[in-house]
């Protein structure tokens, strides 16, 4: 089992470059994917993307991918036309103006001018791809690691919370043969009240089967029992089960909701209270879960 929740961060430097990566991820119904990369290197996202959604089902994932290089090689060119124009422009405006320039000041503002200095740098893709790569491994590693270790946390969670719904089911199970005599007691007060202590048996044994044919909740039972082994082996067995353990929890509520509609009796209403508790608190932890 695995959380939607998961951060990592690897730093890697070299003479030329230092990479570093950085992967986090919050709960998301779907798989939403960003990746941040210099724009040069855009060119690698799929890249990336590829080995991401190899491992990653559901979440909102973010990874940011930087390079700080050390040494660059960059051709830096001077557009000296453009200078030489810009230049031509100050003086025009200067002696509009009636204001002197001066020649740092000239200097300064020629720099700022879009398109004055130019850097002509050729990238290596793959040279940049062997760079980040191993960092990107080892960070993805820890991210992956880091997901399992908080899924296996809320395994333990869910599969407590999951004890306590067994332990409901087996109370509602011990007590539906008790609802019979209960029932039937009631019945026979009411007619001895009635009639007095030589009331019709079989009219006893009729109004109490009608009794628990209304009440009765062994149907019920024994779906709730169904829905608790199929999310036992949700959690053991599908290593994302977030979807399917929130519609399992549907179909229990459903069941505990008619129990508890059906019920008479208090001590079965205080064991409806604390399933749909734990139901809830299952639900609410499917949605962190892969």
């Amino acid at each position: 089992m695995t959380s939607m929740t998961g951060y990592a961060y690897e730093e890697s430097s070299s003479e030329n470059a230092v990479i570093s990566v950085e992967i986090k991820s919050v709960n998301s119904r779907f798989l939403d994917l960003f990746i941040n990369l210099p724009p040069y290197l855009n060119q690698l996202e799929s890249f990336y993307r590829n080995k991401i959604t190899q491992k990653v089902v559901r979440g909102k994932v973010d990874v940011y991918i930087r390079v700080k290089e050390l040494n660059s090689d960059a051709e830096i060119t001077v557009d000296e036309n453009l200078a030489a124009s810009y230049m031509q422009a100050f003086k025009k405006i200067a002696n509009a103006a009636g204001i002197s320039l001066k020649s740092d000041m000239i200097f300064h503002e020629l720099l700022n001018q879009p398109g004055i200095l130019n850097s002509n740098k050729q990238y290596d893709i793959e040279k940049y791809k062997e760079l980040i790569s191993p960092v990107f491994d080892k960070a993805f590693d820890k991210f992956c690691k880091d997901r399992l270790r908080e899924g296996e946390n809320m395994k333990k969670d869910l599969e407590s919370k999951l004890s306590k719904l067994e332990d409901a089911a087996a109370f509602f199970l011990e007590w539906q043969p008790k609802m019979e005599s209960i029932f039937k007691e009631q019945i026979t007060s009411k007619f001895n009240e009635l009639v007095g202590e030589h009331a019709d048996q079989n009219r006893i044994m009729t109004e109490t089967a009608s009794m628990l044919v209304k009440y009765t909740i062994n149907e019920e039972i024994v779906r709730l029992h169904s829905h608790i082994q199929a999310m036992k082996e949700e959690i053991n067995t599908n290593p994302t089960p977030g979807k399917k353990l929130d519609f399992i929890c549907m179909e229990m509520n459903r069941e505990i909701n008619t129990i508890g509609s059906k019920n008479q009796f208090a001590e079965v209403g205080a064991i409806v209270i604390a399933a749909k508790d734990s139901i809830e608190n299952i639900r609410e932890q499917s949605k962190n879960v892969e």
